[in-house]
């Protein structure tokens, strides 16, 4: 048989997929877009914040099924674990109006750009 100590719970390899969660990150004229997998999770354990100096901070955590004492489980694919993502934004971002939808297992983050300002030239009246 095999030994007592073989588990299909291992804890070393318990936040890897979910750490690794899949990012898109795409400049538009209007906004930063970001794209996120986070198949099975749900909105209330998903977060997203701003932090000084112009972080976002995206992370979520699934928590792992319980276990009934009479299962038996075949196969452990699923990934519990936390995973945390942070970027700096670049210093155009408006941080005040930062949104965030999740649908279909994918969280959208939507980054909007100021508005560069073209310099202005104004002509000098010469006097004299």
């Amino acid at each position: 048989g095999f030994p007592s100590s073989s588990s299909p719970f291992s804890t070393a390899g318990e936040t890897t997929a979910v750490a690794n969660a899949r990012i898109d990150w795409k400049e538009t004229p209007e906004a930063h877009l970001f794209k996120v997998n986070v198949p099975g999770l749900k909105k209330e354990e998903v977060k997203v914040e701003v932090e000084d100096g112009n972080i976002l901070q995206i992370s979520g955590e699934r928590s792992k099924e319980k276990e009934e004492k009479n299962d038996t489980w075949h196969r452990v694919e699923r990934s519990s674990g936390k995973f945390i993502r942070r970027f700096r934004l670049p210093e155009n971002a408006k941080l005040e109006e930062v949104k965030a939808a999740m649908e279909n297992g994918v969280l959208t983050v939507t980054v909007p750009k100021e508005e560069v300002k073209k310099p202005e030239v104004k002509a000098i009246d010469i006097s004299g």
